[in-house]
């Protein structure tokens, strides 16, 4: 008997704190989807979480669209994933390959630099990088956060150098005998065995960009080069905020995010739970 009880308040336990942590994760998106259909004054005087009045209310998204010019936000944001992702990817899975696949006198100073550069917050270095950036003459153009964003970090390194562990070198070898090159192998045995690992560090670098506020903000500050994240700041006056405006921008800019997930979802869960190769 006190063990059924005993299984009882486990399970209790179990699923009350996951749906209490649902709770905690879904309010705020909840009570911004709501704002997002209301008036101002209903905004100002209603609770958070009460429904709004009317759900057929588009117009706050319609001037968060277009006043906001949000199109110009999600173009230059993109501009940027782009760059910043093929960038991540294949600088990542270049350094990974070789860490993995080659003895070299530096290899684990080259791992201590990366995990030394992840360590330093990024912005005690922005006075030097700014300086060089400015220097470089790209200062508020989109080639200076295109820069910064190339590199891959250490996690993404690593996610790499995991998968590359599950592939036996045995095909690099077998490779070598039909006379492929290091870079052949690279690009035609071992990249399309790496998928996985690629949409994983490919999420993780777009949710990056998307919301870095930082670095658009400080070397991308003209009107015409906002990204998303800078574009919502600009919803904020100094003397009266539109809450629903940027409730409803804030729910537009989520929608790509959620495509993508479902998208790239079964490649990130097999990045996670397999290394297996065809």
């Amino acid at each position: 008997m006190m063990k059924i009880i005993k299984e009882i308040l486990v399970k209790v336990f179990k699923y009350g704190s996951l749906i209490l942590w649902s709770l905690v994760i879904l309010l705020p998106i909840l009570t911004i989807f709501f704002g997002s259909f209301k008036t101002y004054d209903e905004f100002m005087n209603t609770p958070g979480i009460m429904p709004p009045e009317n759900f057929l209310n588009f117009e706050n998204y319609k001037i968060a669209f277009i006043n906001g010019k949000m199109l110009v936000g999600f173009t230059n944001t993109f501009i940027l994933i782009l760059f910043g992702v093929i960038g991540s990817i294949i600088i990542g899975s270049m350094v990974a390959y070789i860490i993995n696949r080659f003895n070299f006198k530096y290899k684990k100073l080259i791992l201590a630099m990366y995990l030394l550069v992840s360590i330093v917050p990024m912005e005690v270095s922005q006075v030097s990088t700014f300086k060089i950036i400015d220097a470089m003459g790209i200062y508020n153009t989109r080639l200076a956060p295109i820069i910064l964003y190339l590199g891959a970090d250490v996690l993404m390194v690593y996610i790499y150098l995991q998968m590359l562990e599950k592939i036996p070198i045995e095909l690099d070898r077998a490779a070598m005998l039909e006379g492929a090159n290091y870079f052949q192998i690279y690009t035609k045995v071992i990249f399309p065995l790496i998928k996985p690992a690629t949409a994983t560090v490919c999420m993780m670098k777009v949710i990056a960009i998307y919301n870095d506020f930082y670095i658009p903000f400080l070397y991308m500050p003209g009107e015409n080069l906002n990204t998303i994240s800078t574009t919502l700041f600009r919803f904020m006056g100094p003397l009266k905020t539109e809450w629903q405006l940027i409730s409803a921008a804030i729910i537009i800019s989520m929608i790509p995010m959620i495509i993508l997930y479902l998208f790239l979802q079964k490649h990130i869960y097999q990045s996670i739970t397999s290394g297996s190769i065809k």
